[in-house]
């Protein structure tokens, strides 16, 4: 034992002597001015198998081990996705042998819609990437370990941090732009000179501390040692054996079966795939592969799932996810023995008849309700239903939902509700839907060509003709007594995707299962055609490389989905007070013309079959709905959702946990007041004590801004009111982009709740809670913080959870 730890110790001492040799030497490779001559050209820097474990012998610094936990924790939590700044997306290494570009994902303003740049998809390597605009930020000129750091951009924007760090209290100055659309620099290695003299402290992590000492030595030393990474892990051999299972399952050769796999991979082919049961890390993404199952996998990269695949035969393979999971676009979808006998229940066993294939014309294919006409609608609602949580995180963290005009389209919180499967006339009736099928089109099958005009005058109107033809059907097949409780899916006794709550967080959006919070100002009730015409709208439909008129339709036709969601509700409160609820909703001038214009209340005088007794029929509703849900309701919601001596639900947690919980509960009970100056979305670290400063709690708090109307794109501040905010209190975490990070101890929780309870300016929220409980940008501890979070948002959902985003971390 005694020599084991002997040899430890010198491997350690080498290494720590290696990375020291390497950091002392990096001014004097600042020196090297032919760093950067000769022309550039992609090097291969993967490794072979036995290369990666001949260096891991010689005690290098390995990229899986070392550097991806360091660019993980410290960049990857802004650059990763579509948002990544530059395109420059560090979740792989694929993604720094990609390097950056200067052409901007998403852009409200582009004429012509772009190619698309999707990493692993687009292109299949660095020279691929350099044709297509991306220029390097690894070294591509002169091999030398000189020049692999001086003609380096990571290891330039690195040093430049180094040597122009943050203040360390208080808010940066106003030379640094946190919103979310602001012009990016992003120079190349030629250009980098002048972008540092003109921003000297803008070096990376952007906004936030500087690497430690060690995170930045070690990522000096690998990219001295030439920036070279192992080749991809393997596949475990249970997850192998289980894909195999699977694409043998998705490509059946009956045409039954072929039509199935295209419904199935239309809808989750945005999801991570995992195994249930099996490593909790491992995903996989559902692709189109020219080759077949057993060969390795040429994905066929189209921009929407159903454009076509061109000619020749094609296969649905399961693809091994080769980046660290984000948050924000992490969306789990479990596959094991269940779900495919699941699958043959809902689409093989029932009879049906499929006779010539659907093709893959935009006109036909943009449209569910023709493409899978031949498969029962009950199928396909009730596959959708199964995840109605993964879907509608699909609407919600998608492409699509970034920006506050994309998302002022929602209500800051709102329920979700669906209809029943077995009892609803509209999503089980075949004949409807498929005599319905030209009204319910949608502006994805005009690609990147809609217009304005094809919204107000071509969709409106075909949305107009459904709603009453749907209003028709409901009078003639709907239930006599009216709507009751027993039209809402109850989630089969047990599914908690039954029942769901939105947050829009301004510029983003997430979905929480249950009910959280207190009753909302609106709530959605979800049927097929509407389930299904989102997801083609949000999802399958949405080109992120698309041009403005493609993002400003689907915007549009978003708020004719918002309304007929809420319509569907007030079917369930009293017929006399429907009309005062919906103004409710859509008060001010831009709410005024929207409800005579465009939201008519259809069947407004047919009456609910709900017997009210409450002065207050819509909290009554949920109220009932809660009961008559059962299991599927979930817990209760621990701050408002029951009485105080039942707070806590049926969950046990401990004592000291409860007795916090009850302090911060008038929280959840706050209306207006100082809301408006707290952060959009804020997490809380309660420390339980002196005594085990890293054990503790999370909570979210969610601020709900109130509107006078979501009716239009633009104008917000205009639209407010601030008297009506409410603020939800959530255990865990809720969404994925931080806006600010509080942390105290369990002693100061009554300080903390009476700052908040007694705000009333921003000046007051510097004094009172930035400063005391509030954690800067600059704070030399921020990181420390940033990783607990995430390690305890790891901890508790092992397989869900992701890196959290901190691109719109708060300057506060």
């Amino acid at each position: 034992m005694f020599l084991e730890f002997l040899t430890g110790l010198c491997r350690y001492l080498l290494v720590v002597l290696s990375l020291l040799s390497i950091a002392g030497c990096t001014e004097a490779y600042r020196k090297d001015d032919d760093a950067l001559d000769g022309r550039p050209a992609p090097r291969e820097w993967r490794l072979s198998g036995e290369a990666h474990l001949a260096q891991l012998a010689t005690e290098k610094v390995s990229y899986a081990r070392d550097v991806q936990p360091i660019l993980d924790s410290r960049c990857v939590v802004c650059h990763g996705c579509y948002d990544a700044p530059c395109q420059l997306k560090m979740e792989a290494f694929e993604g720094l042998e990609r390097g950056g570009s200067k052409t901007t994902v998403y852009d409200s303003t582009r004429i012509h819609a772009i190619a698309p740049t999707r990493l692993f998809v687009d292109a299949e390597n660095a020279q691929d990437w350099r044709s297509k605009g991306f220029f390097p930020v690894l070294n591509e000129r002169r091999d030398s370990s000189e020049a692999n750091l001086m003609g380096s951009l990571l290891y330039r924007m690195l040093q430049q941090k180094k040597e122009h760090p943050l203040p360390t209290s208080g808010v940066l100055p106003d030379t640094f732009d946190f919103t979310l659309d602001r012009p990016l620099s992003c120079p190349t290695i030629e250009e980098f000179d002048d972008f540092a003299a003109k921003h000297p402290e803008w070096g990376m992590p952007y906004g936030f501390p500087g690497l430690s000492e060690r995170e930045r030595n070690v990522l000096v030393a690998w990219l001295h040692q030439g920036a070279v990474a192992p080749p991809p892990a393997p596949v475990s051999p249970e997850a192998a054996a289980a894909v195999a299972r699977w694409e043998a399952f998705l490509n059946g050769s009956s045409s039954k079966e072929r039509l199935f796999a295209r419904y199935v991979y239309e809808h989750v082919f945005i999801g991570n795939l995992h195994f249930r049961g099996l490593a909790p890390r491992e995903f996989f993404r559902l692709v189109r592969s020219r080759t077949p199952p057993g060969e390795p996998i040429r994905e066929i990269a189209t921009t929407r799932p159903y454009d076509s695949p061109g000619p020749g035969t094609f296969y649905y393979r399961l693809r091994p996810v080769r980046q660290s999971i984000v948050d924000k676009i992490h969306m789990v979808y479990e596959l094991d023995d269940a779900r495919m006998r699941r699958y043959r229940e809902l689409f093989l066993e029932p009879e049906y008849a499929v006779g010539e294939l659907p093709g893959y014309a935009a006109a036909d294919a943009a449209n569910p309700f023709k493409t899978f006409v031949a498969i029962p609608p009950r199928s396909r609602y009730r596959f959708l239903l199964d995840d109605a949580y993964f879907f509608f995180s699909g609407f919600m963290k998608g492409p699509v939902c970034r920006g506050q005009v994309a998302l002022n389209v929602i209500q800051d919180r709102f329920w979700v509700a669906f209809t029943d499967p077995d009892t609803d006339p509209v999503s089980n009736d075949a004949r409807f839907l498929a005599n319905q099928a030209d009204r319910l089109r949608l502006p994805a099958e005009k690609e990147n060509a809609p217009g304005i005009a094809d919204i107000w005058y071509t969709y409106w109107a075909l949305e107009e003709d459904y709603q009453a033809a749907k209003a028709g059907w409901l009078r003639i097949h709907g239930d006599r007594g009216g709507p009751g409780l027993e039209q809402l899916w109850d989630g089969d006794g047990g599914n908690r995707d039954a029942l769901l709550t939105v947050f829009r967080h301004f510029d983003s959006a997430s979905v929480e299962r249950g009910l959280v919070g207190d009753t909302p100002l609106t709530a959605w009730v979800v049927d097929y055609p509407l389930l299904e015409r989102i997801h083609y709208l949000l999802v399958a439909g949405f080109d992120v490389f698309g041009n403005v008129g493609h993002q400003l339709a689907t915007r549009l036709y978003m708020d004719f989905m918002r309304m007929e969601a809420e319509n569907n509700f007030l079917r369930f409160l009293p017929a006399n007070m429907r009309q005062a609820e919906r103004m409710s909703w859509y008060k001010g001038v831009g709410g005024e013309i929207n409800n005579l214009v465009q939201n008519p209340l259809w069947d407004p005088d047919r009456e609910t079959g709900i017997g009210y007794r409450t002065s207050d029929p819509k909290k009554e509703f949920f109220d009932r709905v809660r009961v008559h849900f059962g299991k599927a309701a979930g817990d209760p919601d621990p701050f408002v959702g029951c009485r105080a001596a039942e707070c806590g639900g049926r969950a046990a947690i401990p004592s000291a946990q409860a007795a916090l919980e009850r302090k911060l509960r008038p929280l959840a009970f706050l209306r207006g007041g100082g809301i408006a100056f707290l952060p959009e979305l804020s997490y809380v670290r309660i420390r339980a004590g002196s005594h085990a400063p890293d054990d503790g709690w999370i909570y979210s708090l969610v601020k709900n801004a109130a509107l006078e109307n979501v009716s239009m794109l633009f104008l917000e501040e205009l639209r407010r009111e601030p008297r009506e905010d409410t603020l939800t209190v959530v255990r865990g975490v809720v969404g994925s982009y931080p806006n600010f990070f509080f942390d105290l101890d369990e002693a100061e929780v009554d300080e903390f709740v009476d700052a908040v309870l007694s705000l009333e300016s921003p000046e007051g929220f510097a004094a009172k809670l930035a400063e005391r409980f509030g954690v800067h940008r600059g704070n030399p501890g921020f990181w420390k913080i940033s990783d607990w979070f995430n390690r305890r948002h790891l901890e508790t959902n092992p397989v869900t959870a992701g890196w959290l985003d901190l691109s719109r971390y708060d300057n506060l």
